[in-house]
């Protein structure tokens, strides 16, 4: 009964506009851009799944890695084969990239031919399959006269589901449009097509790539687009794929770069996902293919279906009477009547309804005016809905590719293929116009492949030999950087002898080993206010340290920092000496201790020759300062003479100190071990607590030094608290004094050249004192950006990086600050930042540059501190072995922000220290409070012996 009310009800509404019908009858089919944006997001949660090593194997989406990591970028050349098997033919194509006479700058050229493929071969044996395309192959060699004997890369499109593990491997996953070869499921297709061309013979071919027909479609775009970073197949079948962000990808090792992702975004719905989309006319659909339950998407979407899913609709209103009287005709019943080619014909903008009528009649159906408007209006509604679904696909591509590069607005082109795209009048516009709707901060350019995915076939292999011919370039540049364990060693060894040269009295030695009358490290004993001056960079730092009762918890320290400008670094002496008189001035004013007699420690962070504590002949200058009069004078007179001549406090400068040596002291106060100190930041340097013995070059002697301590070797000395410091094992032996080693002269003799490149030659001859500190400017701040410019300008001159193009910025020395390096090289920094940083400096680079760069920093810094490693790995095992002992435990204080802040230097450092001297158990400090302190504690302990 209920059925004779619903026909009697659909009777009733024959008159009506003929469109409303059919609206009222399809609306499942009308999605909204809530639906639409509903749709995207689960797609968006689907794409996540995929690519989650936890639940890939549950995903239908399965974002399959394609092993393609960089798109065009123009400088693609060579000659190659092309296969391209998907359809119900396929075509074997040879493709110039950039060869031969006639081609247009940056041009491809092909030659192509088309086989077709009998229908028993696409569901026989997969050894059948793959020897016809072989044998063709062959064919097309003879008859375009390509020689047999010479060795031809291929390229191999194939447009079916496979996990791949290289680019030039493929398991395929299952088959699709109507294959279904036996035996190559699970199997890998490029090893069935390499026995193929064996048994078929007289072919030198070689299997670069396999590759998807949609990453074969954006990389055809991306040739003439550098934005085309998605594909977009919407044809026979559908499918995309987009570049992802290496670091997302849970199936292919590394975090680095890009790697495009291949969606196969067809079976989207297989879990369910889309149920409360599908209607009954899809359920029809799926049930009669040959994979019922799988690629539920693109049996809503493709051009495979499109004309059933229409058939379908129009049987079923005919059959309720709603359109050719409830006439039925036998065709109209037959499975694959209406073709998809129909459905574009019926909707072309002038003769659509013509068309329709055509194609009605030719069904043998007798049409009215309104059927043809309802049947023209069926098919519009369903293909509608399928670009509909595709634009929320591809929103969600496009929504993950913003939020990988953290940007509100990205500028991206869709490269896109297929021939349902290509032929449907409507269909390209409803979908520009749905995507630019659903997502309008994102400007979307479609880019239309023109010769399909042969040639990106041939690109994603040309490009691929240009990565590897790239890699193996880059390899061989930063090579010279990469420093075996027996060179260590050997660095090892020469700091060693530089060392033990330095303390003799007499014969050169480019390690100064200079004695700075510290005698001893705190013993917690301290007390009192002391005035602490630093000058170690292009800061100048005035301190105010208050040691009070108790231990190193209960230090007050106050602080001010002024900058010496460039003018004054590089002009006189007196100028220098003034300007920190001044600032020394200030701080007093600030602390309002101007009438104040305080004692004062001077750390001073260049090399000086001393004969006592508060002496200072400064031997040569360093980093970056070159003011006059100041090289063989006393510092320290020439400070009391700038305070004398201001006339404005008095200061008692009681010690001056290497910014090494105050390090040592402040880590000192907090660890008894602690009796070496190191530097690593603008530039480097090492202290250590040396048996007096040792130092020939040292006036004192042994009961001088007794003497002055004033307190007796060995022993326990209680602090005012009550607590006991017992003094360190060796202390009561032998007396000791802490050297400033000056290690960045080591190699000044030629002693590094082996490991010195072209680009550290460059540096040192264009720095302010060619041939010297050979050690500190591979092992320096104030060096290594400078070094990593030099690489980054050959890498660019030689067509590397940057596309060779060399900017004023890369040219200028000084602009690739060691701080870059830093950043850089953050484990938590993506690329995209990397390239920001690179911006900032002038220099637009590509994704793939921004690996290269941070590769360069990573090479251009460990190598710092391996260095740094191996030289602290000579100082532990001589102190080891002057105090013969089979096994030494000693804390290294240090400060300085290459150390500090570099995400990798301190651990390199740390782990070479370990390995080159595994009888040395080395703890690093890091200094809190630095030289400064160090140099208050310097001078406390030396009025504690007056």
């Amino acid at each position: 009964m209920f059925a004779v009310h619903l026909i009697s009800f659909f009777f009733s509404k024959l008159q009506e506009d003929p469109t409303k019908k059919v609206d009222r009858f399809l609306y499942a089919m009308r999605l909204h851009d809530d639906q639409l944006s509903d749709i995207s997001a689960r797609f968006q949660a689907e794409m996540r799944k995929g690519l989650s090593a936890e639940s890939n194997a549950a995903a239908s989406v399965k974002m399959l890695p394609t092993h393609v990591r960089s798109t065009p970028d123009g400088s693609e050349k060579g000659q190659f084969l092309a296969l391209d098997l998907g359809g119900s033919r396929f075509k074997v194509l040879q493709v110039k990239v950039r060869e031969g006479m006639g081609i247009r700058r940056g041009g491809v050229e092909m030659v192509e031919k088309t086989y077709p493929i009998p229908k028993e071969l696409l569901i026989g044996r997969g050894t059948e399959l793959f020897d016809h395309v072989s044998e063709s192959l062959k064919d097309f060699l003879h008859e375009k006269n390509i020689s047999l004997e010479k060795k031809h890369p291929l390229a191999f499109t194939f447009s079916f589901p496979c996990e791949q593990s290289t680019l030039n491997q493929g398991l395929l996953v299952n088959w699709s449009k109507n294959y279904r070869a036996r035996g190559l499921q699970g199997k890998d297709v490029v090893q069935a097509l390499r026995e193929a061309i064996d048994r078929t013979g007289g072919m030198d071919v070689e299997v670069l790539a396999m590759v998807n027909d949609t990453v074969a479609t954006m990389m055809t775009c991306g040739f003439d687009d550098q934005y085309c970073d998605v594909g977009l197949i919407i044809g026979t079948g559908t499918n995309a794929c987009y570049m992802e962000e290496l670091r997302h990808i849970d199936l292919v090792e590394g975090d680095e770069g890009r790697m495009c992702v291949n969606t196969e975004w067809g079976a989207f719905g297989d879990d369910g996902a889309l149920n409360d989309y599908i209607t009954e006319f899809d359920r029809d659909v799926d049930a009669a293919s040959n994979n019922p339950g799988k690629q539920i998407l693109e049996k809503m979407v493709s051009g495979m279906y499109l004309g059933e899913l229409v058939r379908l609709v129009v049987l079923k209103m005919a059959k309720l009477g709603l359109l050719f009287d409830g006439h039925v005709s036998d065709a109209l019943r037959t499975k694959g009547k209406i073709t998809t080619a129909h459905v574009a014909a019926m909707e072309e903008y002038k003769n659509g309804l013509k068309n329709t009528r055509n194609i009605l009649m030719d069904l043998d159906l007798t049409p009215t005016s309104d059927d043809c408007v309802a049947v023209q209006h069926v098919s519009t509604i369903v293909s509608f809905r399928s670009s509909n679904l595709v634009a929320a696909g591809l929103t969600a591509i496009l929504t993950r590719i913003k939020q990988n590069r953290n940007l509100r607005t990205v500028r991206i082109t869709v490269g896109v293929d297929g021939t349902l795209y290509k032929t449907h009048p409507q269909y390209p516009s409803r979908l520009h116009k749905v995507v630019r709707r659903l997502l309008p901060e994102c400007h979307v350019r479609f880019a239309l492949s023109d010769c399909g995915s042969s040639k990106g076939a041939a690109l994603v292999t040309a490009v691929a030999q240009r990565l590897a011919s790239r890699r193996r370039q880059v390899d061989e540049t930063l090579s010279p950087f990469r420093l075996s364990q027996e060179q260590l060693q050997l660095v090892k060894t020469r700091m060693r002898t530089g060392l033990e040269a330095g303390l003799k009295s007499k014969g050169p030695s480019t390690i100064k080993m200079l004695p700075s009358f510290v005698y001893r490290t705190p013993d917690g004993t301290e007390r009192g206010k002391y005035l602490a001056l630093d000058l170690g960079g292009t800061n100048f730092r005035a301190l105010l340290v208050n040691f009070k009762k108790g231990l190193q918890q209960n230090t007050r320290l106050y602080h001010k920092i002024y900058t010496i400008p460039l003018e004054i670094m590089q002009g006189s002496g007196e100028e220098l000496f003034d300007h920190i008189a001044q600032c020394v001035s200030d701080f007093l004013d600030y602390m309002g201790m101007k009438n104040a007699h305080l004692p004062a420690g001077f750390t001073f962070s260049f090399p000086c020759e001393q004969t006592s504590i508060d002496t200072g002949t400064l031997v040569s200058w360093t980093k970056g300062f070159k003011a006059t009069d100041c090289e063989g004078h006393d510092v320290v007179s020439m400070l009391r003479d700038a305070i004398k001549r201001r006339n404005e406090f008095d200061l008692d400068i009681v010690a001056v100190v290497n910014d090494t040596v105050g390090t040592m002291m402040s880590c000192a106060y907090e660890d008894p071990e602690c009796e070496i100190g190191l530097i690593a930041g603008t530039g480097t340097n090492v202290c250590y607590m040396e048996d007096l013995k040792n130092i020939e070059k040292a006036e004192q002697k042994t009961e001088k030094m007794e003497r002055e301590e004033g307190t007796p070797e060995g022993g326990e000395k209680k602090l005012d608290d009550g607590t006991k410091r017992e003094k360190k094992v060796g202390d009561a032996e032998i007396p000791k004094m802490c050297i400033n080693t000056e290690w960045g002269g080591l190699g000044d003799d030629g002693s590094l050249n082996d490991i010195i490149t072209p680009y550290d030659i460059e540096v040192d001859q264009n720095s302010l004192n060619p041939g010297k500190q050979r050690f500190e400017k591979l092992t320096s701040g104030m060096y290594l950006g400078e070094v990593v410019r030099q690489v980054l300008l050959d890498l660019t001159r030689g067509g590397l990086l940057f596309k060779g193009h060399v900017t004023e910025a890369l040219k200028t020395p000084g602009i690739f600050q060691t701080k870059y390096l830093s950043q850089i090289e953050s484990d938590r920094l993506a690329l995209l930042q990397v390239r920001s940083i690179l911006q900032q400096m002038g220099l637009d680079s590509t994704c793939d540059d921004s690996i290269i760069v941070k590769e360069v920093c990573g090479a251009v810094s460990r190598r710092a501190a391996v260095l740094c490693g191996a030289g602290m790995a000579a100082v532990v095992d001589k102190i080891r072995e002057n105090r013969g002992l089979d096994h030494l435990n000693i804390t290294v204080g240090v400060d300085g922000a290459l150390y500090k802040l570099h995400p990798h230097f301190a651990e390199v450092l740390q782990e070479t220290a370990r390995v080159l001297a595994p009888q040395c158990n080395v703890t690093f400090l890091p200094s809190e409070e630095g030289s400064g302190k160090g140099a208050a504690l310097i001078t406390a302990v030396a009025r504690q012996k007056l």
